[in-house]
C-alpha cells in the first residue's frame, strides 16, 4: 500500500485549506484513514480519521473547525480545514491503518501565519 498526499500550503489565520490522500493497493477488512501531524518540538499527533463503515474520531483542538471525508470506492481521504490558527502550523501525515500495520504518506506542510 502507497499513499499520495496533496494540498497543503500557506494561509493566513482564518483561513481554509484542503489535503487529500490517496490509498493504493489492497485494501480489506476493517481500517482507519486520517491525518496526523507534527509541530516541531512536539510529537506527532493525531488530527482527525475515518474507519471505512464511517466512523469519526477528531482530536478536540480540530472538531469544530476540521471535517474528514472518505470516498471508499476511490480509496481517498479528504480534511477540510477551516478558521485556521496559527498553532495548526505543523507538518501534515497521511495515514493508514490497516491492522496491524500503519501506512504513512508524505508529509505535507501546513503554515498558518499572517
Amino acid at each position: 500500500v502507497q499513499l499520495q498526499a496533496s494540498g497543503g500550503g500557506l494561509v493566513q489565520p482564518g483561513g481554509s485549506l484542503r489535503l487529500s490522500c490517496k490509498a493504493s493497493g489492497s485494501i480489506f477488512g476493517l481500517n482507519f484513514m486520517g491525518w496526523y501531524r507534527q509541530a516541531p518540538g512536539k510529537e506527532r499527533e493525531l488530527v482527525a480519521r475515518v474507519s471505512n463503515r464511517g466512523g469519526t474520531e477528531y482530536a478536540g483542538s480540530v472538531e469544530d473547525r476540521f471535517t474528514i471525508s472518505r470516498h471508499n470506492a476511490k480509496n481517498t481521504v479528504d480534511l477540510q480545514m477551516d478558521m485556521l490558527k496559527p498553532e495548526d502550523t505543523a507538518v501534515y501525515y497521511c495515514n493508514l491503518n490497516l491492522p496491524p500495520t500503519n501506512y504513512w504518506g508524505q508529509g505535507t506542510q501546513v503554515t498558518v501565519s499572517s
